[in-house]
Formats: structure tokens, C-alpha cells, sequence
């Protein structure tokens, strides 16, 4: 399913394997400040891209993204919350998309695949969440593709 807009801009959603998608997409998840990522799909990053120190470093607050690159792709970790146990709000994954998407316009990336961020473990409504994704990427040429499995 495909969600067109005048601007060139689609979220698509599929089924499958996340990391299997193209190695040209940037990649994007939800973390917590404290960068613990134990649980869910956040796991899979870790092992994955490693980084965790970096990230740390880069000291972001919920409402911000980190960034790490790996080989020619960027991972965003999205921050939606202050500890790992706690759960993210949705002006904290908003504002944290909109910090996403300034890095993609800044860095020439036009393809993005994600989880359905913020509906796992961390319980936020997709309804609501893809009209924030939407509302953040409509007037972009970013496309997104959501990963099911």
C-alpha cells in the first residue's frame, strides 16, 4: 500500500525483514537518551551497527535524532525518551522526526526504511503515528517504507 502525495513523497508498507531492505535506505528507529536498546527491534541495531559510545556522545535529548554512518547509509536512532523503561510521547517521536528529516535534506537522502516506530514495545497507536510521519515528510521528496513482519 502506497500513500502518494503532490510532492513526490510516498510512505509504503511491506512485510518483511527490516535489514533486508535496499542498501541505498537510510535506516531509522526509536531509543531512549540512555541508548540502552535491550529490547525489541532496537536489539538488531545494536548488534548490527554497533556504536553505542558514539551515540552517547553525541548527548541528543528526546525530541532529537543521532546519526551514525554505516558504509554509505545513515542510521538515525530517533530519541522519544529519557530512560529505556519509560514510553516516548507523541510530540517527543514528532519532534524527533523533524530532526531526522532536516538531516536528510542536509545529507541528500531520499529513501528511508523504519519499523513502525513507536508501536512495539513502546505502545504508541500507528494511526497516529503514520499521520505525524506524514505530516513531517509530505512536503519532501523522502520517500519511507515501513517494515512489517
Amino acid at each position: 500500500m502506497q500513500v502518494p502525495c503532490s510532492s513526490g513523497w510516498r510512505l509504503r508498507h511491506t512485510r518483511g525483514d527490516l535489514f533486508t531492505c535496499p542498501s541505498t535506505d537510510a535506516l531509522a528507529h526509536c531509543i531512549s537518551e540512555d541508548c540502552r536498546m535491550g529490547a525489541g527491534i532496537a536489539v538488531l541495531f545494536k548488534k548490527h551497527f554497533r556504536g553505542v559510545k558514539e551515540l552517547l556522545a553525541q548527548n541528543k535529548q528526546p525530541g532529537e535524532c543521532a546519526v551514525l554512518k554505516s558504509s554509505d547509509r545513515f542510521v538515525y536512532y530517533l530519541v522519544t525518551k529519557k530512560k529505556y523503561n519509560q514510553k516516548p510521547t507523541y510530540d517527543t517521536l514528532r519532534n524527533s522526526l523533524v530532526s531526522m528529516r532536516e538531516h536528510c535534506l542536509a545529507n541528500a537522502v531520499n529513501s528511508i526504511s523504519m519499523p513502525r516506530i513507536g508501536c512495539g514495545l513502546d505502545k504508541l497507536k500507528w494511526e497516529n503515528v503514520s499521520s505525524i510521519i506524514t505530516e513531517v515528510f509530505q512536503d519532501t521528496n523522502i520517500s519511507i517504507t515501513v517494515y512489517s513482519i
